[in-house]
């Protein structure tokens, strides 16, 4: 009987605003035609730009691909740390699905999981060697990105539509002229703009 692999991987955890995302994916059995069928290389979702992500991940949902995608909002980031979120999201994502192993991302350690703590392991690099962690970090982040450009009506100065809420020059701008709103992680800012700060005086 194959093993059940599932692959997690997060997406947003170095944005300034906005939601973590994190997805969890089961391969099918045949999952190398999915790459082939749209002809983009399966890899990092961070090498590949917003079109190729958006074709696998049509592609996979179309598939018999198991997948779930988690949010933590702002706020519990802002009250508990994103360290906290980091792992508090992949034990939700485990908590709901059923496999033999549970690959993460990274040196992650999220701590004991009851009849699951076993079968989860931390792989440096997963997100560019292993498929169903590979594909977890394509989903998480097309589903973020929706998110932020969703958001991005609310509060359009800032730029969310292109930044998705990371650090860039525009959205640190907006912020030094017009100030913080509910859906930024207030420590995040704060570092951002004391760095600015001090290399302008």
């Amino acid at each position: 009987m194959r093993k059940i692999i599932c692959g997690l991987d997060e997406a947003g955890r170095g944005a300034l605003a906005g939601p973590l995302a994190a997805s969890a994916v089961i391969l099918p059995y045949r999952y190398k035609h999915i790459s082939r069928q749209v002809n983009v290389p399966l890899r990092d979702s961070k090498l590949l730009n917003s079109r190729q992500r958006e074709k696998l991940y049509r592609t996979l949902k179309k598939s018999k691909a198991v997948i779930f995608t988690e949010f933590i909002s702002v706020r519990r980031i802002n009250n508990h740390g994103i360290g906290w979120a980091n792992k508090e999201i992949f034990r939700q994502l485990i908590k709901k699905i059923e496999a033999d192993q549970y690959i993460i991302d990274g040196r992650l350690k999220i701590g004991r999981i009851k009849d699951k703590s076993a079968k989860i392991r931390s792989v440096v690099n997963a997100d560019a060697t292993l498929p169903p962690v590979i594909f977890a970090g394509i989903v998480a982040k097309v589903e973020r990105d929706k998110l932020m450009k969703t958001l991005h009506r609310q509060f359009r100065r800032y730029g969310w539509k292109i930044n998705k809420g990371y650090g860039t020059k525009k959205h640190l701008l907006a912020l030094q002229k017009y100030g913080m709103v509910y859906l930024h992680r207030s420590i995040f800012v704060t570092t951002a703009l004391q760095k600015i700060y001090r290399t302008t005086t």
